[in-house]
């Protein structure tokens, strides 16, 4: 081999090593989750569809169900979160003007697609795919992450932990490359992005009319509700999704149609809480699930089926019970994330499947020594951690002495998580309650992903606002701007001034 060769062969080595220092091996945040989708919310955002309520009513509803299902990947465990089906109608945009099939009367697309992903980068990957969108802005962050988690365990293999450094390009990359500035572009969309008060009043009245509007279909839907609550000893009606008004008020004479029809089923609700969601069955808590798209007799026979989930809900009551026993006094729940719900018979086979794992190892815990704690339990985990708010999140296959060690450990910070969350929570119903009194908002709500930690700036700032035109209107505090088709306001809790 030449002296030449040799060099060049040297050169490589010398670079590759170069390179899988340099690599950075990180998640996708969600800066860069949102830069990434900017093309897919160009094209399905609600402000668009302004003269298409329902369009603009489903794109509403499954945005906030992304939002939720990228929160749920960026947080600790965050890899069991539940599969979820989405549909959006598409508008067409420069990045999809090539797509003509299945163009619908109004000129957008019906997009339908199931999230499965466990991580950021591959669920904005699927998302801009199955709306048909450009993915070539995401091939060298989807290489490089690839090319990191190699160079990271290689490192890790020689040195005994991994390595990290971050990259931070030159702006003449991107000019050379034609590469997009994340940088750049997450500046450009905080200049247009709207401001409150000039936001307000342009929108102002079409809220006020869109609410008028919508009264009558208001006042139904409460006597609908009522009715049906009394007349067959119904604890609740809720609904899982912000449907419109309208929508609800005809899911409420479904049932009181139904319950004409074939009396002695409905009779099976009584002292149960109805949700109105995707699917039909009964959940983990014990609420009837009724799917908005199953007909009457689905309804019906999952009434007269409704003893034998009730006997199963009992069984899982009995297994928290006993697992309660076995761990301190700590409390088995469950809490309801966006997404699909959890059946009872999923929920069951979880429980019954750790308790039985538990009970041949008598662990050293004293009975009350985790008594005000909770716990969850998940199917798909593989460590245990401490949820923000205070409760453990527990892989159902945990080793039973790791999980004592984890469990006695953590219990300190548990308490203080806790009593922080009390407190936040506590100051947030006094926020809002101020800003119900203060602003003579109709009514104040918000979306399941706000926690109290932006809640409560975002009433503090609004109280300070004081702006006339949100009296008399029902306001949402969300992720983005938009006006509902029955008039309520969301606003985003990071707003500008």
């Amino acid at each position: 081999m030449s002296v030449t060769s040799l060099l060049r062969s040297a050169m490589r080595v010398g670079n590759k090593r170069v390179r899988a220092h340099l690599i950075q091996h990180r998640a996708l945040s969600g800066a860069d989750a949102i830069n990434a989708l900017r093309p897919f919310y160009f094209a399905v955002h609600p402000d668009f569809f302004g003269q298409h309520p329902k369009e603009r009513e489903v794109n509403e509803n499954s945005l906030k169900r992304l939002n939720g299902y990228l929160e749920s990947l960026q947080k600790p465990g965050g890899s069991s979160v539940h599969a979820t089906k989405l549909t959006f109608y598409v508008r067409e945009t420069k990045e999809n003007n090539s797509v003509q099939n299945d163009i619908l009367a109004t000129g957008f697309r019906s997009v339908s697609f199931t999230l499965q992903t466990r991580d950021v980068l591959s669920t904005v990957i699927d998302v801009l795919q199955s709306c048909s969108l450009s993915v070539e802005h995401m091939k060298a962050l989807q290489a490089n992450t690839e090319s990191s988690r190699k160079s990271a365990r290689k490192l890790a293999a020689q040195t005994g932990s991994p390595f990290y450094r971050p990259i931070k390009w030159d702006k003449t990359y991107y000019s050379f490359t034609g590469f997009r500035d994340p940088e750049q572009e997450l500046e450009q969309a905080k200049a247009v992005e709207p401001n409150l008060s000039l936001w307000l009043r342009t929108n102002e009245k079409e809220a006020s009319r869109k609410q008028r509007d919508s009264l009558p279909r208001r006042v139904e839907l409460e006597r609908l509700k009522k009715e049906l609550c009394q007349q067959f000893a119904i604890e609740d009606i809720r609904w899982q999704r912000t449907w419109g008004v309208s929508h609800r008020c005809c899911q409420l004479q479904s049932l009181s149609r139904l319950s004409q029809q074939n009396p002695e089923a409905v009779l099976n609700l009584r002292g149960h809480t109805i949700v109105f969601t995707d699917q039909s069955g009964m959940n983990a808590l014990g609420h009837v699930m009724l799917g908005s798209m199953d007909v009457h007799h689905q309804w019906a026979k999952l009434f007269e089926r409704l003893p034998s989930y009730r006997s199963l809900k009992q069984q899982a009551d009995w297994l928290k019970e006993r697992i309660s026993l076995l761990l301190g006094g700590i409390q088995v729940v469950h809490v309801e994330r966006l997404g699909p719900l959890l059946a009872i018979e999923e929920h069951y086979s979880t429980l019954n499947a750790f308790h039985k794992r538990l009970l041949p190892r008598r662990l050293a815990l004293h009975p009350r020594s985790l008594q005000g704690l909770a716990m969850t339990l998940e199917s798909g985990r593989s460590s245990p951690s401490l949820h923000e708010l205070g409760h453990f999140i527990i892989p159902a296959t945990c080793e039973p002495v790791l999980l004592q060690n984890f469990l006695q450990n953590q219990a300190r910070e548990a308490r203080r998580r806790i009593k922080l969350k009390n407190q936040l929570q506590a100051e947030e119903d006094q926020a809002m309650q101020g800003c119900l009194q203060t602003l003579a908002l109709l009514s104040l709500s918000k979306e399941p992903g706000i926690t109290s930690s932006q809640m409560i700036p975002c009433c503090h700032r609004l109280l300070e606002l004081r702006s006339p035109l949100l009296q008399d209107l029902r306001l949402c505090i969300s992720h983005f701007y938009s006006v509902m088709q029955d008039g309520d306001l969301c606003i985003p809790w990071d707003w500008k001034g």
